[in-house]
């Protein structure tokens, strides 16, 4: 084997590697764009370790991962791809404000579902996209565990409630009062309240911007880079000197 085969397959493997164990991959585009890709699946894990057999995304593992992102100047913009249950209530809201404040072009995708915490992981990239076949539920907050019967508890609900509502309709087209309306739905769902909406739900909502394939996602997330290299090129020109 050759230097060059042995440096490509030791780096073909740390990237396989890499993907295997969080899900995510940089790529170099044919256009010439350099662009990461994240994945979001299963379960989002937060502060408890979930049983061996669920699929997870942990956030340990996302939120260094955006950090590196928004960092890398090589890395043009984030590709985010969405099929998730739901999960951790605070590690899925700290995962998509760390997207939301992020200086780089990101678009998201929903693939399959985006579900519960899924939703404002969905709407916290620039631009958000969702196939025809997919789902989203939404859904008020719910604890597992030891649940006191006082007021302070339905306090900590409802506080924890506004701040999902109030990020949800800060970053997408979808006021508080439907988003509200659609959590609180009855006769959705069978044994719960909420909503379910497909593809062209969630956009006519305004929850989501388009209804697309992950060819659109792409193409939109390369014209965000395109335009903000354009901004940066007229931000950086000199000014015209005057002669007098």
């Amino acid at each position: 084997m050759s230097e060059y085969e042995r440096g490509y397959s030791e780096g073909t493997d740390k990237e396989t590697e890499r993907m295997i164990e969080t899900g995510s991959v940089t790529k170099k585009t044919a256009g010439g764009h350099y662009i990461h890709c994240l994945t979001v699946i299963g379960q989002v894990e937060g502060h408890y370790i979930l049983p061996e057999h669920n699929k997870t995304t942990k956030y340990e593992h996302v939120i260094p991962q955006l950090v590196a992102i928004e960092e890398d100047p090589e890395i043009e913009g984030l590709l985010i791809l969405l099929n998730t249950v739901g999960g951790d209530v605070e590690a899925g809201l700290a995962i998509a404000e760390m997207v939301a404040g992020m200086s780089k072009p990101t678009v998201s995708m929903v693939l399959g579902g985006g579900h519960s915490i899924g939703v404002p992981l969905a709407v916290s990239a620039n631009t958000s996209f969702i196939a025809p076949t997919a789902t989203m539920t939404v859904h008020p907050i719910r604890m597992n565990g030891l649940v006191l019967g006082v007021p302070q508890t339905f306090s900590y609900f409802n506080r924890m409630q506004e701040r999902i509502t109030g990020f949800v309709s800060e970053n997408s087209k979808i006021s508080a009062e439907r988003f509200r309306e659609l959590m609180t739905k009855t006769g959705d769902l069978v044994t719960d309240v909420g909503t379910v909406l497909g593809g062209e739900d969630a956009v006519r909502e305004g929850l989501i911007d388009h209804l697309g394939t992950l060819s659109d996602s792409m193409k939109e997330l390369y014209r965000l880079i395109d335009e903000k290299k354009s901004s940066e090129e007229l931000t950086e020109r000199p000014a015209p000197k005057e002669e007098l």
